[in-house]
């Protein structure tokens, strides 16, 4: 059994957080303390980041079994971008157990496919993987910034991307890639639909990695869903507008 990494603070309410590629369960800091005021949060690193072992050759259906062991009986859960993705799974796995959903800056598909031109080029995302091997921290401060285009206030939130990135413990090396290929690989439009639980999704007008024009389709998708768009906002809602973030959560 692969043990995760899992931070247990507050009291209320189980509600599971998911971090995205490339960070650990630290990203949460801004917003933790006042979360733990009404929910019980749990903080987990997934595979191969953070203090999480890594997974050997793993999926996201592998990602999927291992968090699955470590949720509470009945929770709310939260994801963010490739944690949303895995939250979509783990949510249609145990509808019993995740009685709520968030899904922050999630997209059912990354990459263009037929029928799909919100997600990225995937040539974009290949090249972007090569360089990975070649210039690791040049690839990752570029992604980073990405992530905070167009944002109206951009140099907190990079900051702490950064930090949360290069002032811990790295993300084992496979595991970044091996988290690349879920999102080059992963579609899941056919499967959003199936979801039953409420939904809350939380996006960035301006995210330029998952378009919130995915965030919008997942609302006419869903029978019972929220849809929060926050203005001048990229990748990172909780980092850009902490405030706003906190306050959506509490109206769960």
């Amino acid at each position: 059994m692969h043990r995760l990494h899992v931070e247990s603070i507050g009291e209320g309410p189980d509600l599971v957080m998911l971090h995205g590629w490339a960070m650990h369960s630290g990203i949460w800091s801004s917003v933790q303390a006042r979360l733990s005021d009404k929910f019980r949060l749990h903080l987990i690193d997934l595979p191969g980041h953070g203090h999480s072992a890594q997974i050997p050759a793993f999926s996201l259906e592998q990602m999927v079994e291992v968090i699955a062991t470590t949720l509470p009986s009945s929770c709310i859960l939260c994801g963010w971008s490739l944690g949303g993705q895995i939250a979509i799974k783990l949510a249609l796995r145990l509808p019993k157990q995740i009685n709520k959903l968030v899904l922050v800056a999630t997209t059912p598909s990354f990459i263009k496919r037929e029928h799909w031109q919100w997600g990225m080029d995937e040539a974009t995302v290949q090249l972007f993987m090569s360089n990975l091997e070649k210039q690791y921290v040049q690839t990752i401060n570029r992604f980073f910034t990405l992530q905070m285009k167009g944002s109206s206030d951009s140099s907190t939130a990079l900051a702490q991307l950064r930090n949360n990135f290069f002032g811990s413990v790295k993300p084992n090396e496979q595991s970044l890639k091996v988290g690349l290929q879920i999102l080059l690989t992963t579609d899941l439009r056919e499967e959003v639909g199936n979801l039953t639980q409420p939904v809350l999704l939380i996006h960035g007008k301006n995210d330029v990695i998952t378009d919130c024009e995915a965030a919008e389709w997942m609302h006419q998708q869903l029978t019972d869903s929220k849809l929060d768009l926050y203005q001048r906002c990229g990748h990172a809602p909780f980092l850009s507008y902490p405030n706003q973030f906190v306050a959506s959560l509490y109206d769960l």
